[in-house]
């Protein structure tokens, strides 16, 4: 309870030293949003008058606090671009970029574990050479190049879709699902790579410690041990390696959003900074940023279930 509650304690200040940094970052660009949105019209006299409408003329510390209390209390302020308020912009959203970074996340474990296993056991021969290129290869293609490819086979060719035409996801969950399948093998299959290549060097050096020799000389079976003993052993750096990945399936979730035309989270967070539309980018990082710390508290928890040695340590 104690590690948890110290969990807890560090994702909300976390979280707070995210958004004071997100809140900074735009404060320090040049230029105002009330000149954006004046366009042509933006005299000094107007763009001082919009500016005390929006509370841009008010302190920093003044606004960062008022910002951050409406964000607890689901104030995320007033879009400058859209003219409404931002929750209602963002929340039909949040189950998009959510549900493809959690395919893409399903996609990665469901397959690297078992091709980690699989090339641990084959170390050494031709196939474990061959997928070491593979593994390589893989892992340097950008997840936007990739897109464009599944894109044009599966959309442009096949049909299995149609690009830029992206169903409810309320309405229509399996057509939606359908879709953002593509997008997320796009974003899954270098980190795929990744984690098959840490999973197999893990559990090579796991099978070379003394428990393992000791347990096979005893006659248990070697396919049992790594079952049983080693792949526990070894998923703990693999599941924390999984929840650090969660950054980058959300950083190329906001590319591989524009390669799809999905109306995600990341469209409109490109979009909005074009149009210097702070209130909107600073939800839209803060949530996505939640996101990947809450995968690292996760991480961890699961860590422990898997390791009682870390159950031990973190009760103290």
């Amino acid at each position: 309870m104690k590690y948890a509650a110290r969990r807890i304690v560090m994702l909300l200040v976390t979280m707070v030293i995210v958004s004071l940094l997100a809140f900074a970052a735009f404060d320090l660009i040049s230029g105002s949003p009330a000149e954006i949105m004046l366009g042509t019209q933006a005299t000094p006299e107007r763009v001082a008058e919009l500016e005390a409408q929006l509370g841009l003329d008010r302190p920093f510390p003044v606004r960062y606090a008022a910002w951050l209390a409406g964000f607890f209390t689901g104030d995320l302020g007033t879009s400058y671009s859209y003219s409404q308020p931002v929750w209602e912009l963002v929340a039909p959203k949040v189950g998009v970029t959510l549900c493809l970074s959690l395919l893409s996340f399903a996609l990665i474990a469901v397959v690297s574990i078992p091709l980690g296993l699989w090339a641990s056991r084959r170390s050494g021969g031709p196939l474990d050479a061959a997928g070491t290129v593979i593994d390589q290869f893989l892992m340097a293609v950008p997840p936007f190049f990739t897109g464009i490819l599944l894109s044009w086979v599966f959309s442009i060719t096949l049909h299995w879709f149609v690009h830029g035409q992206f169903p409810d996801l309320a309405a229509e969950p399996a057509g939606a699902l359908q879709y953002l399948f593509f997008a997320a093998v796009a974003i899954a299959i270098p980190r795929i790579a990744m984690t098959v290549r840490m999973l197999r060097s893990t559990i090579q050096g796991e099978m070379r410690k003394d428990y393992v020799r000791t347990a096979i000389s005893r006659g248990n079976d070697r396919a049992g041990v790594l079952r049983h003993h080693v792949l526990r052993n070894a998923l703990v750096p693999v599941v924390t390696f999984l929840a650090q990945t969660m950054a980058e399936i959300v950083a190329a979730g906001v590319v591989v959003e524009q390669v799809f035309a999905i109306p995600g989270l990341g469209r409109l967070l490109v979009a909005s900074i074009s149009n210097r539309d702070y209130p909107v980018v600073q939800a839209i990082v803060v949530i996505l940023a939640f996101w990947v710390v809450l995968a690292g508290a996760a991480a961890d928890i699961a860590n422990q279930r898997i390791d009682p040695r870390l159950r031990l340590g973190g009760a103290s």
